[in-house]
């Protein structure tokens, strides 16, 4: 590119500057950030988790700089539909010392194209665009860089009028975290809207995100890659994605939560670790799944197609999940203090859903994610809540 500059100042992106990322994967056209290592995902045969895990969610740059004008070239690879409305572009978010500053969008790189009909995807490759950041301050300030939840990015340099350094530590805790969509960030607008981000400023932690969308499954080799992640903090949500991918029945579902706690608990045997529940999802409080994609209405939405009837045989709503969530915690706590349970309709419930509808009946919009994120905090950071510092 041509510059106005004398010399640009390029920075190699490492985990020195990174956060948020478990692994860095280097690609023919840069780096590729994982929310899982190397051994987990080759554990892993499922295309909606390769993909989520793929999607940075929670994960940033951050360094020191007195820079004026920042660039970053990223390859994305963004997600289409086949008879689906569009899926706006991913943001990035610019935070200057902790402050929202500015957001900008990519127009160019690769889209991935599912037909959910056939179970097909086909990739349309495109080239990198570069994101430009400028008139910032010149004074020495702490630049984060969130890269969007919602589409993967190949990281493929970063350029800056006067050099960088990583940003300090702050000293906080670090607060892991694994859940579904809702985690990961779904329909939230940007990626410091998400509830898990939200609710980590809000209780002055680091964040660590393991939200996976389609994908909170009780996959063992996610609570392997918990077991050995250093946290002081935890919580684990789950419900919605084992009821709608119809994944299991009661009677395998209540050993599969011990075992996940278990091995959680071989790495972190006392660290304040919170089970928690789905949040209100009407299709799903009653009916089993699978759950399946419905464009009826011309917009993206979503229904249950399973038989209430079921249950019985032992087929898992969600409210049949959080009774069996409750169960085991208070089954287990009699021995681990530090497990906790939080009722997911706590932070969403139906009266909130009358006010807040979850517009493809089955993710929250940004307002919802900031509410999410708010009764979060009042719970796990209160004074006697299971985040405070006297159980760290």
């Amino acid at each position: 590119m041509t510059s106005e500059f004398s010399e640009w100042f390029e920075t190699p992106i490492t985990a020195e500057i990174v956060r948020g990322a478990i692994e860095l994967e280097t690609t023919p056209y840069g780096v590729l950030p994982h929310r899982l290592p190397g051994w987990a995902r080759a554990q892993n045969t499922d295309g909606q988790m390769a993909m989520a895990e793929a999607r940075p969610a929670g994960v940033r740059l951050a360094f020191r700089t007195a820079a004026t004008v920042i660039e970053l070239d990223v390859l994305r690879t963004k997600m289409a539909a086949v008879g689906a409305p569009p899926v706006p572009d991913g943001v990035f978010d610019l935070l200057v010392d902790g402050v929202l500053a500015e957001q900008a969008s990519l127009s160019t790189g690769n889209v991935l194209t599912q037909d959910w009909s056939t179970g097909t995807t086909e990739l349309t490759r495109g080239p990198a665009g570069t994101l430009r950041f400028e008139g910032l301050p010149a004074e020495v300030k702490d630049i984060e860089i969130w890269l969007p939840h919602n589409e993967t990015g190949e990281l493929v340099a970063l350029r800056t009028d006067v050099p960088v350094e990583p940003a300090p530590a702050r000293g906080r805790r670090v607060w892991l975290h694994h859940g579904s969509s809702i985690s990961h960030g779904s329909n939230a607008a940007n990626p410091t809207a998400t509830w898990p981000v939200v609710a980590a400023g809000l209780g002055e932690v680091e964040l660590i995100n393991l939200g996976f969308g389609g994908s909170a499954l009780l996959d063992p080799f996610v609570a392997r890659t918990m077991r050995d992640i250093p946290a002081e903090l935890i919580s684990v949500k789950l419900g919605i994605n084992i009821v709608n991918a119809d994944l299991m029945r009661l009677r395998a579902f209540g050993p599969a939560v011990h075992g996940f706690l278990d091995t959680i608990r071989e790495g972190h045997p006392t660290t304040p670790l919170l089970l928690i529940s789905s949040v209100y999802c009407r299709i799903h409080e009653d009916t089993p799944g699978p759950g399946a994609p419905d464009l009826s209405s011309g917009t993206l939405k979503f229904k249950a197609t399973g038989d209430p009837a079921e249950v019985a045989a032992g087929k898992l709503t969600l409210t049949v999940i959080r009774r069996e969530l409750a169960r085991i915690t208070a089954e287990r706590s009699s021995t681990d203090p530090n497990l906790h349970y939080l009722d997911g309709l706590d932070l969403y419930g139906e009266a909130d859903y009358a006010e807040l509808p979850l517009p493809d009946e089955l993710h929250p919009d940004t307002a919802t994610h900031r509410l999410i994120a708010e009764k979060f905090a009042g719970y796990a950071f209160a004074p006697d809540g299971p985040f405070t510092g006297k159980h760290a």
